[in-house]
């Protein structure tokens, strides 16, 4: 239950969703944006493979940990408020970045930069849930903030690539600046406060148990390599990882209003939903940093030739994530995820064949292949994870997808330094060679995702949907057609 905000007139409602877009526009492309500046922030910063890592990881890492935490703060304490603190914070952070003389400071940076973002985001969708009241005006608004999420993302390492050339690396975090203190102007002016009238509870430990068990996870895989698998402070990481999962699904099941409702992943399209983020989105984060390395750093490409091979992936992402939107709707969310796994899967093994001779017409087509399957992706996902859920439920299911889908980034970019070491060590190993891994694992994670499209869609996963949603709520269920417009 909410405080109601009064009727507001068609032009400011355009520029309350304008101001929330502008959010998630920078959180959203500073996610993909600093891949293409990787090269240039090793060599002018002498950072080290697992440094690398951790610039663009602890952005990740920290949104994931944060994104329902900072949810729950905005209906207990204002969303226009904690959501203009976390434009300020993001365009603070986002300057120190720019100013970062050495890695371990940038990191610091990126850190604070994460916490920013995660109050932005799942606040934004809150308040345009509120501004935006009527089904159809709420659908349309809603496949805006859709379409601005993967156009961001794709986006993000061409506008690197051209800020690269044109200025340097630290003018990849200085377009944040002029956009927030816009979003900061325009919520202040026109975006009403809201309050939810029913608190949730924040539940610190659910949260810090997590917490603890994302970090584990991804500190092992990243600094294993250099320390080594058998190192006691890897062992130790690792093991506290498992102990932290094991107490997390312990004490979230005994919980009366827990961080994560363990019995949504009871629900087959749920818990598909969910593992199909994570699958697309590794591929995706792995694609993204190797690659970013592999033009700059083994082809010598300059940043804005690579951010022009990028390109592909952006017109992908515009041409067809409105097209996934209106297959889902038509089709369900079958037909998206079966494209989505089988291109992500092909262009996955296409790479495979990458050499340092390979021409620049066939890597152009494998963006391509790559950018039109993860764009694929995205609508249904939020499709099947919230399908058959009770309506007052719905938002906790697809903020649980939210967050596996930055996990899968932050997973995808730990996995190059574990399983594709060897072409981050920039030793004058064949890169190429040294990342054939890696093409593999993503091989097995489009497969996956193919797989799930069948398994999410078919008449079990629905029944089992169906008998979670009295278990959770005695509300109304989202139908298929309600889903679809997330």
């Amino acid at each position: 239950m909410n405080e109601t905000i009064g009727t507001l007139t068609p032009r400011r409602k355009v520029i309350v969703l304008m101001s929330c877009c502008l959010s998630l526009l920078i959180v959203s492309m500073d996610a993909t944006i600093v891949n293409v500046a990787v090269p240039n922030i090793r060599e002018d910063l002498g950072a080290s493979p697992s440094q690398l890592q951790w610039v663009l990881d602890v952005y990740t890492l920290v949104l994931a940990s944060l994104l329902m935490l900072a949810g729950a703060m905005g209906d207990r304490f204002g969303r226009r408020r904690v959501f203009q603190i976390g434009l300020t914070v993001f365009a603070v952070s986002s300057l120190l970045c720019s100013l970062a003389p050495n890695v371990e400071t940038l990191i610091a940076a990126r850190f604070i930069q994460a916490i920013g973002g995660s109050m932005m985001n799942p606040v934004a969708l809150s308040i345009i849930s509120q501004v935006f009241t009527g089904r159809v005006e709420r659908a349309r608004a809603l496949g805006v903030w859709g379409a601005v999420v993967g156009i961001s993302m794709a986006l993000g390492p061409t506008v690197g690539g051209l800020l690269i050339e044109l200025i340097s690396w630290r003018a990849v975090f200085w377009i944040n600046l002029p956009i927030c203190v816009a979003a900061i102007v325009l919520t202040a002016v026109f975006v009403p406060e809201t309050k939810s009238l029913t608190m949730r509870n924040v539940d610190p430990i659910g949260q810090a148990l997590a917490v603890v068990f994302l970090f584990g996870v991804v500190f092992a895989l990243i600094e294993g390599p250099g320390l080594g698998w058998t190192n006691p402070r890897v062992i130790g990481v690792a093991f506290a990882a498992v102990l932290a999962f094991i107490g997390f699904l312990r004490y979230e099941a005994r919980r009366h209003d827990p961080f994560i409702d363990l019995r949504f992943f009871k629900s087959i399209p749920f818990a598909s939903a969910t593992l199909t983020a994570v699958c697309a989105f590794s591929a995706w984060g792995a694609f993204l940093f190797m690659m970013s390395l592999y033009l700059q750093s083994e082809r010598h490409f300059s940043a804005l030739h690579t951010g022009l091979i990028y390109l592909p992936i952006a017109i992908g992402a515009l041409l067809f994530s409105p097209l996934s939107g209106r297959l889902v709707g038509k089709h369900g969310a079958r037909p998206s995820l079966v494209v989505a796994g089988a291109l992500i899967t092909v262009a996955s093994a296409m790479l495979s064949f990458l050499t340092a001779t390979t021409p620049v017409w066939a890597l152009l087509c494998i963006f391509a292949v790559y950018g039109i399957g993860f764009s694929m992706v995205n609508a249904p996902i939020t499709n099947a994870a919230v399908s058959g859920m009770p309506l007052d439920r719905a938002g906790a299911a697809s903020a649980v997808t939210s967050t596996s889908r930055q996990i899968g980034v932050s997973i995808g970019v730990a996995l190059c330094g574990s399983v594709a070491g060897g072409a981050l060590a920039h030793t004058g190993a064949d890169f190429a060679a040294a990342s054939r891994p890696l093409w593999f694992v993503c091989v097995g994670l489009g497969v996956v995702i193919f797989v799930l499209a069948f398994l999410s869609t078919s008449q079990r996963a629905a029944r089992s949907a169906h008998r979670v949603a009295p278990l959770i709520a005695g509300t109304p269920v989202v139908t298929e057609g309600e889903a679809r417009v997330g």
